[in-house]
């Protein structure tokens, strides 16, 4: 067994396909299968559903997928330990964020890239429940999240504070004075939301219904990038965090603040508590806490 079978293994979840996979790990889908059918028999475990394609892994496939994981985290941990030691930090920081919150990575990422030029970012949108699984088990580093309901116990916690809420709208389309919005106006205007279940348009539906006001959205998604879209392009008005630095994507673009409009919960950048915990994320927390 070694490190690049674990790899091959983790690739082959990520892609759900082995021409992918294979792609992805920069070898041929022959090698990768030959590789993956050697893991198999050296551990006497199936751990790859085959059919004409990938079909999923096998209940023991999927505890071992666990424990690789670990292992390749333990690993790059290693890796990156010994070039702290050197006095280098290298490495990929792995950073989930969730989507629509106050808080904007890129000045974060800018700064570690100028101190460690040789570090690398691979950053990823996702759900505050998949942040808090994949810092579990170790797919992440850190994770911007809510708050709500966190376990202090398995988690490190860093507030940063809540998320308020504007109006983004382009200014080719639409003209509003220099008062705060409250909610009531923002009933008769053409919204676009994200769809229900992420925290944000909880939040939204909250401040909405807590007034005894329904909204009728023109246009609901699950995709940022089409939400802005739709605002640059006049469809839509968007309720958008503030400081969070969408109304710099253009010129066009004005966030104008909506009052009392604010998060259920404050936002958070989290670490997980117990080993393995990657040298990056330690540095990383760290910077932000001195900042704080």
């Amino acid at each position: 067994m070694d490190i690049k079978q674990l790899k091959f293994l983790i690739a082959l979840d990520e892609t759900r396909h082995f021409g992918q996979a294979a792609a992805r790990c920069n070898i041929t889908q022959p090698t990768l299968s030959m590789r993956l059918r050697n893991l198999e028999q050296e551990l006497g475990l199936e751990l790859v559903k085959r059919g004409q394609r990938f079909e999923g892994f096998t209940a023991p496939g999927e505890r071992i997928l666990a424990w690789a994981r670990t292992v390749l985290s333990a690993y790059d941990g290693l890796q990156a330990e010994a070039a702290v030691c050197r006095g280098h930090l290298v490495g990929t920081l792995r950073l989930g964020v969730v989507p629509l919150s106050s808080f904007d990575p890129l000045p974060l990422l800018q700064r570690l890239h100028q101190l460690h030029p040789h570090l690398q970012f691979e950053l990823s949108s996702l759900s505050s429940e998949q942040i808090l699984d994949q810092l579990s088990s170790n797919r992440l580093d850190l994770g911007v999240s809510y708050l709500e309901r966190l376990d202090e116990q398995r988690f490190e916690t860093l507030p940063l504070g809540e998320t308020r809420m504007g109006l983004l709208y382009d200014v080719r389309h639409f003209q509003f004075g220099e008062q705060a919005l409250g909610w009531a106006d923002l009933i008769d205007l053409p919204l676009g939301l994200l769809t229900g279940g992420m925290h944000f348009r909880q939040s939204i539906d909250h401040n909405f219904q807590s007034r005894g006001l329904q909204p009728q959205p023109l246009l609901q998604t699950d995709a940022v990038h089409q939400l802005l879209q739709a605002v640059r392009g006049g469809l839509c008005c968007a309720i958008m965090p503030l400081e969070g630095g969408l109304e710099q994507l253009g010129d066009s673009l004005h966030l104008h603040p909506i009052e009392d409009a604010r998060t259920l919960a404050s936002l958070g950048l989290i670490m997980r508590r117990g080993a393995p915990r990657s040298t990056l994320a330690e540095v990383c927390f760290e910077l932000l806490a001195t900042d704080a």
